[in-house]
């Protein structure tokens, strides 16, 4: 059975995903649809990259996964079908393909150019389901686009580091639904730079010189529960499970006691930085 995922700024309340999961079972009933996420910031490139790269991973190889986001066609903004890390994902060329495949080189990239046969003004119910439609049959991307090597590059997403190799430079990439703040500093630039050297984070008005391995690292469970000082609240540093450096609130809650995001004043691409000694 096909699998097929919409990773998507739809949101719940309007009918576009409802429109686009009828129009994949209009033409394939025997298949599975699985929404990674419709509540992607409107038109949040970075943050839909982030959303997808951390979650494709755990699909079958040979999984198509459509990306609605900013997918209006125009001069500047051509369809891509990509075969990636033995998946498929069907897109803008809006630089979100470069942001997942910064680590992973695609196999095959095509520009989508069945649009002369479709009149529409919703491209992905349109066209997107139509070129997954057509992969999950066992299509080949030849026949719905032409091959091409270059791709829009987003490369401002990428951290820093000066010419001494003593500071990384990043940014805020995405902030989680609890609140937390993720940036695009990866634990395996931050070992390659550091070098088990002694450093600190600065983000605005707050500073860290620990990395934890999970939230509750940072708690000191020798000692009873009411004779701690500090917990719910603490403030944090964590790799997450993704493999990025992220700022937390151990247990905050965004509704009520504030987040890292709120705490810390910190909000997309403001900057992180990392200084060794």
């Amino acid at each position: 059975m096909a699998i097929i995922t919409l990773t998507t700024d739809f949101g719940e309340k309007d009918y576009f995903a409802g429109a686009v999961k009828g129009a994949i079972y209009s033409e394939l009933s025997d298949v599975r649809i699985v929404d990674i996420s419709h509540s992607v910031s409107p038109f949040h490139i970075s943050e839909a990259a982030y959303i997808i790269k951390n979650a494709y991973k755990s699909f079958p190889k040979g999984t198509i996964h459509i990306i609605g986001i900013d997918s209006e066609l125009t001069p500047e903004n051509k369809h891509l079908a990509v075969k990636l890390d033995e998946h498929y994902f069907i897109c803008a060329n809006n630089g979100i393909l470069s942001l997942l495949a910064s680590e992973i080189r695609p196999e095959k990239i095509v520009e989508i150019n069945i649009h002369d046969k479709i009149q529409t003004n919703f491209p992905v119910l349109d066209v997107f389901v139509k070129v997954a439609c057509h992969i999950s049959r066992g299509g080949t991307l030849e026949v719905i686009g032409k091959s091409v090597s270059e791709i829009r590059h987003l490369k401002q997403f990428e951290p820093i580091i000066n010419s001494e190799k003593d500071q990384i430079l990043g940014h805020v990439i995405y902030v989680d639904n609890y609140g937390n703040v993720i940036t695009n500093i990866s634990r395996k630039l931050f070992d390659t730079i550091g070098k088990g050297r002694e450093f600190k984070i600065s983000a605005r008005n707050v500073n860290f010189n620990v990395i934890y391995e999970t939230y509750s690292h940072a708690i000191n469970f020798n000692v009873e529960k009411e004779n701690r000082k500090e917990e719910d609240g603490k403030k944090l540093a964590v790799f997450n499970s993704a493999g990025y450096i992220e700022l937390a609130i151990y247990k905050s809650n965004p509704s009520t006691v504030g987040s890292a995001a709120s705490l810390f004043g910190l909000e997309y691409l403001d900057t992180i930085t990392i200084n060794f000694e």
